[in-house]
């Protein structure tokens, strides 16, 4: 079994349920509004939430059309004619405030971090991501920390990949490891970059992308049998 030393997290739906604390930011942004969130309010704004994000990945716009645009985007459906970049201000406070773990990801850091280098990888603004790790107790076993906003390139690029193994001392690709949620971002980009990848996939979701990870769990202490130094626990 191949001998790993870097480890590559997403953050959002693989170390940190980012379901759960949009949820409750939209909740929140929608009664400033006097609305109820309905489940198509919602079912409504993932789907334009994520092709703008599909679009920024795929390098078609830059992070600030996504952020400044969705929500005057989305309130268009309501005839509402709104100030997309002050929702986006006030959604993203909500969204700062949310840093529930997913399940057994605690354990599995704290367990990983003595024996391997482990950094995180994501896409998003800084300023959110850096308080929802530090409220969520991960932040302290990583090495180091690259967001797309820092960065300047964002998943699946390979400069933003090139950007993060040049900040690694030493590094050695064929020992690198990404473990993520999506297929578009880090699945694809770890495929790019020259990683081995890990496809959390705790729903089960069918693959259509043609894409073929190294790996795909269903639960991050699946993790274990990937790396199988590590104590094993139910």
């Amino acid at each position: 079994m191949k001998t790993y030393k870097y480890l590559f997290f997403d953050i959002d739906d693989t170390l940190l349920d980012f379901q759960a604390t949009e949820k409750e930011a939209l909740r929140a942004l929608f009664a400033e509004q006097n609305m109820d969130l309905t489940a198509e309010d919602e079912r409504r704004y993932k789907e334009i939430n994520q092709g703008l994000w599909n679009a920024y990945e795929n390098g078609k716009i830059d992070r600030d059309e996504v952020l400044n645009t969705r929500f005057s985007t989305f309130f268009m459906h309501y005839d509402l004619k709104v100030n997309g970049s002050l929702l986006e201000r006030k959604y993203r406070s909500y969204l700062e405030q949310g840093h529930q773990l997913i399940d057994g990801a605690m354990d599995l850091i704290i367990q990983l971090q003595p024996q391997y280098e482990l950094y995180i990888v994501t896409n998003g603004v800084s300023k959110t991501q850096d308080r929802r790790l530090r409220d969520s107790g991960l932040y302290p076993y990583f090495k180091d920390i690259f967001v797309s906003e820092d960065t300047g390139f964002q998943k699946p690029m390979k400069e933003f990949f090139e950007y993060v193994f040049d900040r690694i001392p030493n590094y050695i690709p064929e020992q690198g490891l990404i473990i993520g949620d999506s297929l578009s971002a880090d699945i694809k980009g770890g495929q790019i970059s020259g990683l081995d990848t890990c496809w959390f996939n705790p729903l089960r979701k069918e693959n259509q992308s043609g894409l073929s990870p190294t790996f795909e769990i269903q639960q991050l202490k699946e993790i274990h049998e990937i790396l199988p130094s590590l104590v094993k626990t139910s």
